[in-house]
């Protein structure tokens, strides 16, 4: 199997940490997330620049940045941000090199979590892509409730088709689709990244799965046979959105990912050492 057929996976402490109900020490963030670097991940989706406010779980994250060790690691910073005030602060620290944008096909959710309708975020949206080409970084759109919603806001494969088209037209090279409640059955995750890998041959299409222990298989097996070369996860299957107003679905678990994929042939070298550090540190710090 070559190179071009190997997974990305995308580890997420920040998705794990941001909805956690006592704050992590800025000190533990910074060892924890140093030793997720030394894995071999593709990306390390480490912080997001949000109002503390909202998210006070972040409030440290430009601290946390400081003292990231990146010189022997493989892996690349994402950094979340949900508008233009947040992209005009990531872009000027040069570890990051992906801006993550939300962007919502429910009315209600986007409001929720970025305080602004559809239109307005797609409008932001343009913005920060012209910011990401003149600072050199690349924008990764999560298409959030990509499977569904729970507020009853119109929801169709083909209202996801439509905007992602839309956002590919700005020349954004990444999208994600986020089950951000974990509402997609197997069948919906297979379907939708398919054609959206059909239809956007230009576009790397991943896929930000929320799940339990019974089902993430099956998600993830659709997603891999549709074609999707991009899986994000969290170890301990850590995770969620605290601004969907509903109990936190955990991430896919990195820990139970890793062999499948191992046994598939569709992951680079894992450095185990530092996995198993890894491992033991989410244990205290996600106890």
């Amino acid at each position: 199997m070559n190179n071009q057929n190997k997974i990305k996976l995308i580890e997420c402490p920040r998705d794990a940490m941001q909805g956690w109900s006592h704050f992590i020490p800025t000190e533990k963030k910074i060892e924890y997330i140093n030793s997720l670097l030394q894995v071999g991940f593709d990306t390390i989706d480490f912080g997001s620049f949000v109002s503390p406010k909202a998210i006070p779980q972040m409030a440290d994250t430009k601290e946390v940045l400081k003292k990231l060790i990146l010189d022997k690691s493989v892996s690349k910073l994402l950094a979340i941000i949900a508008n233009i005030r947040g992209a005009e602060e990531a872009i000027h620290y040069e570890q990051i090199k992906y801006l993550g944008f939300p962007f919502s096909v429910s009315e209600t959710f986007q409001q929720r979590n970025t305080n602004a309708s559809i239109e307005d975020a797609y409008e932001q949206l343009k913005h920060i892509q012209d910011l990401c080409i003149k600072y050199k970084k690349e924008l990764v759109v999560y298409i959030s409730m990509g499977f569904g919603n729970p507020y009853g806001d119109p929801y169709h494969e083909e209202i996801v088709l439509e905007w992602a088209h839309k956002i590919g037209a700005l020349e954004i090279k990444t999208i994600s689709l986020a089950d951000t409640v974990g509402l997609a059955s197997s069948i919906q995750v297979g379907s939708l990244s398919q054609q959206m890998i059909n239809s956007l041959p230009q576009i790397e299409i991943g896929v930000h799965l929320h799940s339990t222990a019974d089902n993430w298989k099956g998600k993830l097996d659709a997603a891999l046979d549709a074609g999707c070369l991009r899986v994000d996860g969290a170890l301990k299957g850590i995770g969620g959105c605290p601004m969907a107003g509903n109990d936190l679905v955990g991430n896919m678990n990195t820990e139970l990912m890793l062999p499948y994929l191992n046994n598939k042939g569709l992951i680079f070298e894992i450095n185990q050492e530092a996995l198993s550090q890894c491992i033991s540190l989410a244990s205290e710090i996600f106890a």
